[in-house]
């Protein structure tokens, strides 16, 4: 096949399966249809330096449209995702990183004090805030909390990916009493993206409800917020003074999880950070100063 023809047929391909994607009700058709195609045609490049195609071209990119008509997730198909300046692995079974996610780090630079040489992320998921950590501050070392053991075992590979050997992994529920996360204390920071929906609320995109694990969607209690109170007593726990925790929280939850943080006690500087399109979304606080670490007993709730 010489190049024109070459490029005859992946302007055909591009429309047609734009088209497709965009009846099957895909949100972002043309985006989603170049990355196939360019799955397809084995490339990581940009489509209009191919001068040839795979003999199974065709083949292949109808498998992929299929998949993606029926929702699966563009990040599963292809095996990998985006998050901040990473390419991080990804898995059937194992909660996909979403954009919104990334302001955390941003969130975690603003409000700092003092060195952020040990941070921990807990409920992990495929380790995205651990291991863009350890990217972006190159002296940082991240332990990584993650209750599911595939999720775990991807967190480990993207921490290694990012940090070569300054990350690791610890498999637990945070809702127990888990001697080696306490035995990491005192730490700088603590990132989380814990599960939070209500058990009586259902996400309406299909590629959530579907492909995402239900263990990483909901959060447990009536109000979805029993993993998040975790999170938040161990935060009391494993904080350094002056120590920062940043859990991300439905956009209906600032309030809530400003009001566990301060009836948990030992935070100050609690205040809820919106997200890019100014829906409240991160919780905020700061290990007090001087204060004494109490949050053990509350572990178990």
């Amino acid at each position: 096949m010489d190049v024109p023809e070459v490029r005859v047929r992946l302007r055909e391909s591009l429309a047609a399966t734009t088209r497709r994607l965009g009846e099957a009700g895909v949100a972002s058709p043309s985006v989603d249809a170049r990355a196939l195609i360019a799955r397809a045609a084995g490339t990581e490049g940009p489509l209009v330096m191919l001068d040839d195609l795979p003999a199974q071209f065709g083949a292949r990119l109808e498998e992929l449209t299929v998949r993606r008509e029926r929702h699966e997730p563009l990040q599963l198909i292809l095996g990998r995702a985006p998050f901040r300046r990473l390419e991080l692995r990804i898995r059937p079974g194992v909660f996909i990183p979403r954009p919104e996610t990334e302001l955390a780090l941003d969130l975690l630079r603003e409000r700092s004090e003092g060195p952020l040489a040990s941070v921990v992320d807990l409920c992990a998921g495929s380790g995205a805030l651990g291991a863009s950590v350890l990217d972006e501050i190159p002296d940082a070392r991240v332990l990584a909390v993650e209750i599911d053991a595939d999720a775990a075992a991807l967190t480990a590979e993207n921490l290694e990916l990012a940090g070569r050997g300054r990350g690791r992994v610890l498999q637990a529920d945070l809702r127990g009493e888990v001697p080696d996360l306490a035995a990491a204390a005192p730490v700088d920071a603590i990132l989380s993206n814990p599960p939070y929906i209500p058990l009586d609320a259902r996400p309406r995109e299909l590629e959530v409800i579907e492909h995402d694990p239900h263990r990483a969607l909901f959060g447990g209690g009536a109000d979805g917020l029993e993993v998040p109170r975790a999170v938040i007593a161990w935060a009391a726990v494993l904080l350094r003074p002056g120590g920062v925790l940043i859990m991300e929280h439905a956009d209906v939850q600032g309030a809530a999880t400003r009001g566990a943080a301060a009836e948990h006690g030992g935070f100050d500087r609690i205040e809820t950070a919106p997200d890019l399109t100014g829906r409240d979304r991160f919780l905020l606080a700061r290990r007090v100063p001087g204060a004494p670490a109490h949050g053990d007993e509350r572990l178990s709730r």
